[in-house]
């Protein structure tokens, strides 16, 4: 890794903050080049992960040049103050996103084949009930973005079904079949008053 260039004085630093602020963005990269020490010692607390130092440097960096495009000297912090959160938040969003990614499985991707050689999907494994579980969590997502309509659109009944399959309000998550128990119905009346109950937030939010 090449040495770093040493930090600007107090006055270079405001001489080229105002220089961008003219448009200057020979100024701006200066600001960049002269602040990537910065970068470089907020990276040292997360030496301790297995990411290759280099990415977190060039993540750490994107996170400098955003600081310095958004930095406004009359909110009284200075640049490097910023600018070390700016870092930090870029690594932080950059490390939850690989994080989260590395958990993910999708649905369709072949984990091997059956008797005949047809690829067999995790779909096809955790499906059951003849219920598509795809649209399963769609049908979750959406009554989770509209709860807010379910006191003014839908029926006691409708409403105690999506608070129950979903844990809406706090509350625990029940199957289809759990709900029918609890309520006495059939989980096929569940089932249908689950879709039905969607679809009518659906069309509320649609018409807002």
């Amino acid at each position: 890794m090449e040495p770093f260039l040493k930090p600007l004085s107090a006055q270079e630093e405001k001489s080229c903050l105002d220089a961008y602020q003219r448009g200057d963005t020979k100024a701006r990269d200066i600001l960049v080049e002269r602040n990537l020490r910065l970068v470089a010692h907020v990276v040292k607390k997360y030496q301790g992960l297995p990411d290759d130092l280099d990415d977190l440097i060039s993540i750490g960096t994107i996170g400098l040049i955003k600081a310095v495009m958004t930095y406004d000297s009359k909110k009284g912090n200075r640049l490097a103050a910023y600018a070390a959160r700016c870092i930090d938040n870029e690594l932080l969003m950059y490390l939850r996103s690989k994080k989260k990614t590395a958990r993910e499985i999708s649905l369709y991707e072949p984990i091997g084949t059956d008797k005949e050689g047809n690829e067999i999907h995790l779909l096809d494994i955790v499906e059951g009930g003849g219920e598509d579980i795809a649209e399963q969590y769609n049908r979750k997502e959406d009554a989770v973005r509209l709860y807010c309509y379910l006191d003014s659109e839908l029926k006691e009944q409708e409403k105690q079904v999506l608070l129950l399959r979903y844990g809406l309000g706090g509350k625990a998550e029940y199957t289809q079949k759990q709900v029918a128990a609890r309520l006495g119905i059939s989980r096929s009346y569940v089932s249908r008053i689950e879709k039905n109950a969607i679809e009518k937030l659906r069309l509320r939010f649609a018409a807002s």
